[in-house]
């Protein structure tokens, strides 16, 4: 994990001298000249997909052990703090200014508390297919929230990989069969209100500019974040009996802690300041098709065949929205 951040400026391209936070908006001369397929900052995101598709897995392999208030609280009281041993250890506590700290600390509110909390507790009052499908259209907020806020622009190749990924997203999820009824209606509005949280967080993110290290960005947002994550589950973490939960379950817990929440968080961040929140929130639209791999083949729970058309759809969407 600490290989992962460094204080200095990303290495250039070999050759180059094109230092990697310029190269999603760069172009070259010359009709011999050509892109290179995927940089660094795109297998960092590729990464974070992998990281969270999978984590669904580990997680609801967790809860049939833990209630779901109280993993929560867990697994957010062990990052937060492995965040702040990080980032005492890489950069130290420093003074910033007040306008940045307010900021942050909307971030951590917005990003983590009201996230987790409507995630949580709508999907513990709607279905996952309803969670998956209302979830689908957080790429298309985060980037015209960007676009209408001047974060970022959108340019046609991020319309036209919005336009694949989004309806591949939809068919992944929704082939398990959404229901939408008045019976779900309250989980389905939190659900809503988590996509919005995130939407919010990733532009939020991007308008810090570059004076920030994402690590800084991400342990203080957690930080401030934690606490009312943390209070909301603790009545459920006093009423846990300890002797029912084995081993597995506590693994569950610390890997979801560490890996999903506090290394693919600082990747994420990074990514964001690298290559902006809507070229990076496109990418999020892969998670639900690693989710359904990782669910078949270790849960045996095999995709159908118009979720395999979805996945085709998100990747050429990513592809799509990486053309210059």
């Amino acid at each position: 994990m600490a290989g992962i951040y460094t204080d200095r400026p990303l290495p250039a391209l070999p050759g180059s001298g094109i230092p990697l936070r310029d190269v999603s908006t760069t172009t070259t001369a010359g009709p011999s000249a050509s892109p290179r397929v995927l940089s660094l900052s795109d297998l960092a995101l590729v990464l974070v997909v992998v990281i969270w598709g999978t984590n669904y897995t580990v997680v609801k392999e967790a809860l049939g052990s833990f209630p779901p208030l109280a993993f929560m609280a867990l697994r957010f009281t062990i990052a937060s703090v492995a965040m702040a041993v990080v980032l005492h250890t890489r950069e130290g506590w420093k003074p910033l200014p007040r306008p940045t700290l307010l900021k942050l600390v909307g971030l951590g509110l917005v990003g983590n508390t009201l996230y987790q909390l409507c995630f949580i507790l709508g999907l513990a009052r709607t279905t996952a297919a309803n969670s998956g499908l209302l979830t689908a259209g957080t790429p298309v907020v985060t980037a015209l929230l960007g676009a209408a806020l001047g974060v970022d622009r959108l340019r046609r190749p991020l319309a036209m990989g919005l336009l694949l990924a989004v309806p591949g997203m939809l068919l992944i999820v929704g082939a398990r069969g959404p229901e939408l009824d008045a019976s779900t209606r309250l989980g389905d509005l939190l659900i809503l209100g988590a996509s919005l949280c995130w939407a919010l967080y990733t532009v939020g993110i991007r308008s810090l500019g570059a004076e920030l290290s994402a690590l800084r960005i991400t342990a203080l947002t957690m930080l401030t974040g934690a606490p009312g994550v943390i209070l909301v589950g603790l009545p459920a973490v006093t009423e846990l009996k300890l002797e029912s939960i084995g081993p597995g379950a506590w693994l569950g817990v610390v890997y979801s802690a560490l890996v999903p929440l506090v290394l693919a968080y600082i990747v994420w961040n990074r990514s964001v300041q690298a290559v902006g929140s809507s070229r990076t929130a496109i990418y999020n639209s892969g998670t639900p098709m690693v989710a359904a791999t990782t669910a078949w083949l270790v849960r045996g729970e095999q995709p159908t065949g118009l979720q395999v058309l979805g996945a085709a759809l998100v990747i050429c969407g990513v592809l799509v929205s990486r053309r210059r």
